[in-house]
């Protein structure tokens, strides 16, 4: 199975995340989706992820993952050195998280806000495969 990775489809910054995780994800484990996409917002409700939630999501094997936590859970996963990021999850979650909301809360001003999502080819869920994983 697939982990899934949601993204804000409207953010530059998300968008240039998911970029690079898919040039550093070897064993194309992770699909995409959009929080603003309708597989995004069933999967959302699925998972009873909390709707101030709206920058980045995890799930990786019937779990959810949110802020920090999901960033380096994903990073285990990467190619090297990113993997090496891994261990920062002994940083107590409130630290970690006060930087990654720093960066969630400025992402629009910082980096720019998109029109639409831009779809990344091939890796993007359908709503067939998030129904399969009922």
């Amino acid at each position: 199975m697939h982990d899934i990775v949601l993204f804000d489809g409207l953010c530059h910054f998300c968008d240039s995340s998911v970029q690079f995780i898919i040039k550093r994800d070897p064993m194309k484990r992770f699909k995409f989706a959009s929080l603003q996409s309708s597989v995004g917002q069933e999967l959302l409700k699925r998972y009873g992820v909390p709707q101030e939630i709206n920058s980045f999501v995890l799930v990786q094997d019937n779990r959810v993952y949110f802020r920090s936590s999901a960033a380096l859970k994903l990073c285990r996963d990467l190619r090297l050195p990113w993997k090496l990021l891994y261990p920062l999850l002994l940083v107590p979650r409130p630290i970690r998280d006060f930087f990654y909301n720093i960066i969630a809360r400025n992402r629009y001003r910082w980096f720019g806000k998109k029109a639409a999502c831009t779809i990344p080819g091939g890796r993007f869920l359908s709503s067939t495969y998030v129904s399969r994983r009922r």
